[in-house]
C-alpha cells in the first residue's frame, strides 16, 4: 500500500506539470491572459483525460507482473490462465478504480483567486513563445549562413582542387623521402599473436617501391592504442594509418591558408546575414565533412602514385606553376606505364591459368576405369561394418589398414598380431617394423599410391569433407592400389562416395544396429551413475572435474580426452575394459573408431565449441557418439541419456542426416613436380593456390598451417636449400602449431637440417599434467623428424621416452583429479559438478564483472 501510494502523488506532481505546459501552450500566442473559465471550457476533454493516462502507465511500470497479480487477487479478481498480457490488461483497468484527480478543481483552487500568480503564468508563456520564436529565427538565419559556405566552398573546390592536391601531394613527397632516408625497416616474426615481435630488418630502399601502396603495408616500429567494446588494444602502426593522419592533417592546414587569401567574399556574405565577423571555426566546423571526403579522395589517389614520381617533387622548394607542369607531364607518362602494365596483367592472367590448369586442374579428375573393385560399408556407429572389412583384411595375402587416428592404427595393429596375421605399424611419429609381415596399420596421412596391396581398408571415409585433413582419404581413395578397397563410412557420404567412384567397380554393403538405442525420458542427475556408463562432456577440464567429482563418490573412473598421449588412452580404456574402472569420462573423442562395453551413453552437454563459437551438437555428431552404447551379449539395448532438451535432442538421433556434398583437395607432389616447370618459390605456388578456383563440389584445405610457418622461413637458407616437395612436407607437419614452444621447436630443427647441425632436442618436463602432455607433442614432432630424416635407430630411443611420458601421464591423471574441483569463474566459490552456469548464484546476482588489467 506505501508503494502505491507513493506512486499516487508521483502520478499527480506529473498531472500537475502537464496541465501548466499545456495552460502556457494556451495562453502564449493570446494578446491578453484568458479567464481561467474560457481554459477549463476549451481544453476540456484534456482535462478529464489526463489524469488517466497518466495514472494508468505510472502504476503499470511502477509495478511487476507478480505485484500485479497479487493486486487483482487482493481486489478479487480471480484469473484462471494467468498470462502477462491478460494481468497488464485487467491491472490497467482495476487500477483506474484506485484514485482520482480533479484537476479543474485543482486550477481553481490554483488560481481562482490569484489574478497575480495567473498574469505571472500568462507572462513567462508570453516570453517563453518570443523565445521560441526568437531560436527559430537564429536557426533560419544560420541556416542562410551555411547554405551560403557550401555555395562558396563548392565554387572554391572547383577552382582550387588540383591545387590543393598539388600542395598536399608535395608535401606527401617531402615526407616519403624522409622516411625513406632516416626511418629503420621493421619486419614481423612470430607464428601467433602470443610471441609476435618487430625486429628491425636493415634500412629502406626507395627501388624496393613501385607504388605508395607498397611501401605503406612497412611497419613504423610504433605502437598505437585501439578501443574494441570498451576494451583497450596495442598494435603495431603501418606507415598507412600514418600517411592516412598527414594527408588529412594537410588537407585542413593548406585549406585554411588558401582560404585566409579568399576569404574576403566570403566575409561579406556571412556578415550581411548575421551581423558578425566571420571567424575561421565556423568555416572549417561546417566543411569538415567536405574536407575529409576530399582528403580521403586524396590518399586513395596517393596511393596509386608511383613513388619515383612523389620523390621527384622533393628535392625543390614548392612552385604552383612548375609543379603542375611537371605533375601533367608525368600524367602522360603515367598513363603510358599504366597500359603497359595493363598489358602484362592480362599476359600474367593467360599465363596463371596455364599453371592452374596443367598444375591444379588435372590433379582432382575422378578415377577412370582401373581393375580395382570398390567395396562401401555405410553405416551407423556400431553396427559391426569395420568387423566385416577387417576380416576381409585378415584374409588377404597382403594388407592395408588406414586409420583417422593414431590410436586405431595401434588398436588394429595389437589386434592383427594377437590374431597371427604378422602386421607392421607407420604413422608419423611411429614404425614398428615386423618381420615377415605383409600387413599394414597406418595413418591415413601415411598412404603411399605406388605401394601395392590385395586389400585396403580405408577407415571412417566421411572424414573426407573434413576441412584440414579430408584431402588425405581422397588421395586414398581414387589412388589405392588394390585387388579390393574396402571404405567404411557414415550413411550421409555414402552419395558422394558413389559420385567420385562412378567410373569403377563399386558394391555397397549397408549395416543396421544389432543393438538398439533407447533414449531415457526423464533428465539425467549425477547421482544416477552405474557401472558401464560413459559421461560425455567438451572440455579436458570438465573431464577432470567431472572424474573427481566421481572418485569423490567412491566411483572409478577412466578418462578420454583428445590431448591425452594415445599410449595413456589406451591404458584408460583397458581399465575400464579389465573392470579396473566402472565408467568412462569423455570428450568426442570417444566417437570415433573405439569399441568399448558401454551400457549407457549420458550427455552432460548439448553444445561444443568448435573452435570459432559454441554450438548445439549437429545430428551426425549425436549419432556417433550415441552409437557407442550397447554391445551385443553384454548390452543389448544401447541406452541414452541427457540433461536437458531431451526430446529436441532425442529428434537429433532418428532425422536423416544431411548428405556430404564437398570433399577436400590438397597439393600433392605430383602438383609441386609440375609447378617447377613455372617456379621454385613456395611463396608463389601459395599465391596460385589461393586463386585457383576449386572443382565444383569440393573444397580447397585452407594450409593455414602451412602458410604461417612458411613465414617464418620464407627468404632464409631453409627455403633456399630445400626442394619444394621437401619444404611442404615439413610444412605440413600434423603438430600444433598455434603452441609457441612447439613452433620455436619445429624452427630451430629446421634451420639444424639445413645447416647440418645436431638436431635440438625436446624439452622433458614431467612437473605437472600440462607439462607431461606437452613433453609428449614436442616429443611426437621430433619422431616426426627422425622418421622423416630415416633416423631410425635416434626414433626408437625418443619412442621409448614418450611411453615414459605417458605413463607419467597416467600418474599426473590421478593427481590431478585429486586437485579438481568446479569453482565459480568470478569469485572461486566451489560449485555442484552438475551446476549448470559458470558462476555462482551469489555473482549472477551481484552481477559481479572480472576485473581486467591491461599492459602495454
Amino acid at each position: 500500500m506505501e508503494k502505491l501510494n507513493n506512486v499516487y502523488k508521483k502520478a499527480v506532481q506529473s498531472v500537475k506539470q502537464r496541465i501548466i505546459d499545456d495552460l502556457m501552450t494556451y495562453m502564449e500566442q493570446m494578446e491578453t491572459a484568458p479567464s481561467l473559465h474560457n481554459y477549463i471550457n476549451d481544453r476540456k476533454a484534456f482535462l478529464q483525460q489526463v489524469w488517466t493516462n497518466v495514472w494508468s502507465n505510472k502504476a503499470a511500470s511502477a509495478f511487476t507482473w507478480k505485484e500485479k497479480f497479487q493486486y487483482l487477487l487482493d481486489n478479487g479478481i480471480m484469473v484462471e490462465n494467468p498470462e502477462k498480457k491478460l494481468i497488464k490488461r485487467l491491472f490497467r483497468q482495476k487500477i483506474k478504480d484506485y484514485a482520482n484527480f480533479d484537476s479543474e478543481k485543482w486550477l481553481e483552487k490554483q488560481y481562482q483567486s490569484n489574478g497575480e500568480d495567473w498574469q505571472n503564468l500568462y507572462e513567462n508563456a508570453v516570453k517563453r513563445f518570443e523565445k521560441k520564436i526568437s531560436i527559430q529565427k537564429e536557426k533560419q538565419t544560420m541556416l542562410q549562413v551555411d547554405e551560403a559556405i557550401l555555395r562558396w566552398a563548392e565554387e572554391f573546390f572547383q577552382v582550387n582542387n588540383e591545387q590543393l592536391f598539388l600542395l598536399v601531394r608535395y608535401a606527401t613527397g617531402k615526407q616519403l623521402f624522409l622516411d625513406l632516408q632516416a626511418s629503420t625497416k621493421y619486419k614481423l616474426i612470430g607464428s601467433h599473436w602470443q610471441n609476435e615481435k618487430l625486429v628491425a630488418n636493415g634500412a629502406f630502399t626507395s627501388g624496393d617501391y613501385k607504388i605508395l601502396a607498397d611501401f605503406l603495408h612497412e611497419y613504423t616500429g610504433e605502437l598505437v592504442a585501439a578501443e574494441d567494446w570498451g576494451r583497450v588494444y596495442y598494435d603495431y602502426e603501418y606507415y598507412g594509418d600514418r600517411y592516412e593522419n598527414f594527408v588529412i592533417q594537410s588537407v585542413f592546414d593548406f585549406f585554411s591558408e588558401e582560404f585566409l587569401e579568399e576569404r574576403n567574399q566570403l566575409a561579406s556574405i556571412y556578415e550581411e546575414i548575421t551581423g558578425e565577423a566571420l571567424q575561421m571555426g565556423n568555416v572549417s566546423q561546417l566543411l569538415e565533412e567536405e574536407l575529409m571526403d576530399i582528403a580521403m579522395d586524396f590518399f586513395n589517389e596517393l596511393q596509386d602514385e608511383y613513388v619515383e614520381d612523389l620523390l621527384a617533387f622533393s628535392s625543390s622548394p614548392f612552385s604552383l606553376e612548375k609543379h603542375r607542369a611537371l605533375y601533367h607531364q608525368q600524367l602522360t607518362i603515367i598513363e603510358q606505364r599504366r597500359l603497359e602494365e595493363e598489358r602484362e596483367r592480362q599476359q600474367q592472367i593467360v599465363r596463371e591459368n596455364q599453371i592452374l590448369a596443367n598444375v591444379f586442374e588435372r590433379e582432382f579428375q575422378p578415377p577412370t576405369e582401373r581393375s580395382v573393385h570398390y567395396i562401401l560399408h555405410i553405416g551407423d556407429t556400431n553396427t559391426g561394418k569395420t568387423y566385416q572389412a577387417l576380416q576381409k583384411l585378415k584374409a588377404a595375402t597382403s594388407g592395408c589398414y588406414l586409420a583417422p587416428l593414431r590410436l586405431l592404427a595401434l588398436e588394429i595393429f595389437d589386434t592383427l598380431n594377437q590374431e597371427g596375421v604378422p602386421c607392421s605399424l607407420k604413422t608419423g611419429e611411429e614404425e614398428k617394423i615386423i618381420a615377415g609381415a605383409n600387413h599394414i596399420a597406418a595413418t591415413v596421412e601415411m598412404f603411399y599410391e605406388k605401394d601395392t596391396f590385395d586389400c585396403i581398408v580405408i577407415d571412417e571415409a566421411q572424414m573426407i569433407a573434413d576441412k584440414e585433413r579430408g584431402f588425405s582419404w581422397f588421395k586414398a581413395i581414387t589412388k589405392a592400389n588394390a585387388r579390393e578397397v574396402h571404405i567404411i563410412a557414415s550413411k550421409n557420404s555414402k552419395g558422394m562416395l558413389l559420385s567420385l567412384l562412378e567410373e569403377s567397380s563399386v558394391e555397397v554393403i549397408e549395416y543396421e544396429r544389432d543393438t538398439p538405442l533407447e533414449v531415457e525420458l526423464q533428465p539425467f542427475k549425477m547421482n544416477q551413475v552405474k557401472k558401464g556408463d560413459a559421461l560425455i562432456c567438451f572440455s579436458r577440464k570438465k573431464v577432470l572435474e567431472t572424474a573427481a567429482y566421481l572418485q569423490q563418490k567412491g566411483k572409478r573412473a577412466s578418462m578420454i580426452y583428445g590431448s591425452m598421449p594415445p599410449e595413456t588412452r589406451k591404458a584408460q580404456i583397458r581399465k575400464f575394459i579389465n573392470g579396473e574402472t566402472t565408467v568412462i569420462v569423455s570428450t568426442d573423442a570417444i566417437g570415433m573408431g573405439l569399441n568399448l562395453p558401454i551400457r549407457r551413453i549420458i550427455f552432460l552437454d548439448n553444445e561444443k565449441f568448435d573452435g570459432i563459437k559454441r554450438r548445439r551438437l549437429t545430428s551426425q555428431e549425436v549419432k556417433q557418439i550415441a552409437g557407442r552404447a550397447g554391445r551385443k551379449g553384454i548390452y543389448n539395448i544401447g541406452k541414452v541419456a541427457f540433461m536437458q532438451d531431451i526430446s529436441k535432442m532425442k529428434a537429433l538421433l532418428t532425422i536423416e542426416d544431411e548428405p556430404l556434398q564437398t570433399f577436400t583437395i590438397a597439393p600433392t607432389s605430383a602438383m609441386f613436380e609440375r609447378f617447377q616447370q613455372y617456379s621454385h618459390h613456395l611463396g608463389d605456388f601459395f599465391v596460385l593456390w589461393l586463386k585457383f578456383k576449386n572443382p565444383a563440389g569440393t573444397v580447397k584445405a585452407s594450409l593455414t598451417q602451412e602458410m604461417d610457418l612458411y613465414k617464418l622461413v620464407k627468404g632464409t637458407d631453409i627455403e633456399a636449400r630445400l626442394s619444394m616437395d621437401d619444404l611442404y612436407g615439413f610444412l605440413h607437419f600434423p603438430f600444433s602449431a598455434y603452441d609457441a614452444s612447439l613452433t620455436n621447436l619445429w624452427l630451430e630443427t629446421m634451420k639444424a637440417i639445413v645447416s647440418g647441425n645436431e638436431l635440438p632436442e625436446p624439452i622433458v618436463k614431467r612437473g605437472n599434467l600440462d607439462e607431461v602432455e606437452l613433453s609428449y607433442k614436442a616429443i611426437g614432432l621430433h619422431l616426426l623428424f627422425l622418421y622423416r630424416l630415416g633416423r631410425r635407430t635416434e626414433a626408437y630411443y625418443w619412442e621409448r621416452i614418450r611411453t615414459e611420458v605417458s605413463i607419467d601421464a597416467n600418474e599426473h591423471l590421478k593427481k590431478a583429479m585429486k586437485k579438481m574441483k568446479k569453482k565459480c569463474k568470478r569469485c572461486g566459490r566451489n560449485l555442484p559438478i552438475d551446476f549448470p552456469f559458470p558462476i555462482c548464484d551469489h555473482c549472477h546476482t551481484l552481477n559481479r564483472k572480472p576485473v581486467h588489467v591491461y599492459q602495454k
